[in-house]
């Protein structure tokens, strides 16, 4: 009997620790959960704050006010984008040619995204197209610069940075700015390696010694360090004239769009984290671009263009009469361009039909 009683009594006081066992070990479960769950939010936060950081921005609106072309009401955005030729930090291994201590807009390009964000036009404008620049700020974002009649478009990024940029270009197209981005040399040669590179193809072979590429004809994979000399390259493509490397740009925006779209970024948060770190270091945007949550809104907004919804084209020109060496805008083609964005129109047949036989793609 005592010993039945005994194991009776052990019995209960067991039934009676259990719960109160399971239920402490739920309490332990669920605070290493809250646990990790906090140290992921803080990394996360941790993350967000230092790519936030990474990002450098310019206040245009505040600084051009309201002297500006108005802005669409449709919901179409324009977008300046510039790759700068800054010699500075990495990029001066990168650079290339003559370094004078200077920057300018080697590559100028206008992204007009249409009303649904379901297309975009790239609009290519040759860096030494003779322009009107408008009176700016200079560099120092004090010293007033003169207006300069028959400069070339590139100088106005060297004459007042960002800002003098975007005002040359608004005042040449007619078009609102909305937005400012400008990649530099190595952010660009990175930002392709993060991608897993890029294929291009080529009916005739690259061998230029300023860019240092060499490519015999065919189809190449390119890392990021033969990406951009693919980009600069003109000396043994066409007739070594701006419109030849133009070309290669839109081949490249078109094989960078394709490779991002199949590539396996977004299932592996590291090699995203990486491409996120040095996206945002190699970028200046306007102010309004300049954090992580503005770009991401505005990554979503524009998702859904993919490189078979791009239209690339190049300012249509001519001659310059003052230098046969330079380029202006045909006047007409021209007008007909910039008034069909400003329409939110595809872009003209006539303005398309312009565009120089690709020198190298066939």
């Amino acid at each position: 009997m005592d010993e039945d009683r005994t194991a009776r009594d052990r019995a209960l006081r067991g039934a009676h620790r259990r719960p109160r066992y399971r239920r402490r070990l739920r309490i332990a479960a669920w605070s290493a959960a809250g646990v990790v769950v906090v140290g992921v939010g803080a990394a996360a936060g941790v993350a967000y704050w230092q790519l936030d950081g990474n990002l450098k921005s310019v206040d245009i609106n505040a600084q051009l006010g309201t002297d500006r072309p108005s802005a669409a009401t449709d919901g179409s955005q324009n977008i300046l984008v510039l790759g700068s030729d800054s010699r500075s930090g990495s990029n001066h291994a990168m650079a290339g040619g003559v370094t004078d201590g200077t920057a300018r807009s080697d590559t100028a390009m206008v992204v007009h995204i249409d009303r649904d964000h379901s297309a975009a036009s790239v609009v290519s404008i040759p860096r030494d197209t003779l322009v009107n620049r408008p009176a700016c700020t200079g560099t120092d974002g004090h010293s007033p610069e003169p207006a300069a009649a028959g400069v070339m478009f590139n100088s106005a990024y060297q004459t007042g940075g960002a800002v003098c940029a975007v005002k040359t270009a608004e005042s040449m197209t007619g078009l609102r700015m909305n937005h400012y981005v400008e990649v530099d040399f190595s952010g660009f040669a990175k930002l392709i390696d993060d991608i897993g590179g890029v294929t291009v193809t080529t009916t005739k072979q690259i061998d230029d010694p300023d860019s240092k590429l060499r490519l015999p004809a065919g189809t190449h994979r390119l890392n990021g360090t033969q990406a951009l000399a693919f980009v600069r390259t003109r000396h043994s493509v066409g007739d070594g004239s701006d419109l030849g490397r133009i070309e290669l740009q839109h081949q490249m925006v078109a094989a960078i769009a394709k490779q991002a779209g199949a590539s396996s970024l977004l299932s592996d948060p590291g090699k995203l984290y990486s491409l996120a770190n040095d996206a945002t270091r190699s970028v200046t945007t306007d102010s309004d671009l300049g954090s992580v949550a503005s770009l991401v809104s505005f990554g979503e907004s524009v998702k859904g263009i993919s490189a078979s919804k791009l239209t690339m084209v190049t300012m249509p020109t001519q001659p310059a009469v003052s230098d046969p060496n330079r380029l202006e805008a045909n006047p007409v083609l021209a007008k007909q361009l910039w008034g069909a964005l400003k329409q939110d129109r595809p872009v003209p047949e006539s303005v398309v039909r312009n565009e120089p036989a690709n020198p190298v793609t066939g």
